[in-house]
C-alpha cells in the first residue's frame, strides 16, 4: 500500500513540476501615461525575480511579459508595480505611493497619453 501512495505522490509532484513554464508569455493592464512610466513600470517588473521580458504599451496600457513561473508569479509583478505608483487592475497603489509619481504621470486624474511631452 505504501508502494502505491508514494507512486501516486511522485506522479503528482512531477505533473506539477512540469506546469510551470520556463518561459511563460502573459500580459496584464498597468494604469500610466507616458514613457517616464513606461521606464518605471518596466524596471519594475524586470526588477522582479524570473521576470526575463517587460515591455509596456502606452497606448494600451498592456504589458507583455515573460517570466518563469519556477521563480514568480503574476501576483508578485503587481505588488512591484503598484509599489512604483502603477495600478493594475487587481491591486491598486496606496496613495503615497502614486503621490511619489512624477506629475506628469498622474494618470488617475487624466489618462490620455502624454508621451509626445517627452520626446
Amino acid at each position: 500500500m505504501k508502494k502505491i501512495v508514494l507512486a501516486v505522490l511522485m506522479v503528482l509532484v512531477t505533473g506539477v513540476t512540469f506546469a510551470q513554464e520556463k518561459n511563460k508569455k502573459l500580459t496584464m493592464e498597468v494604469d500610466g501615461k507616458c514613457d517616464m512610466c513606461k521606464t518605471r513600470i518596466e524596471k519594475a517588473a524586470l526588477g522582479v525575480k524570473g521576470v526575463k521580458y517587460a515591455m509596456w504599451d502606452i497606448p494600451s496600457h498592456e504589458l507583455s511579459l515573460i517570466i518563469d513561473e519556477r521563480k514568480t508569479d503574476p501576483m508578485q509583478v503587481k505588488a512591484a508595480l503598484v509599489a512604483v505608483g502603477h495600478d493594475t487592475k487587481e491591486l491598486k497603489a496606496t496613495q503615497e505611493a502614486y503621490d511619489g509619481v512624477h506629475p506628469c504621470c498622474k494618470y488617475r486624474e487624466d489618462s490620455s497619453d502624454d508621451s509626445g511631452k517627452h520626446n
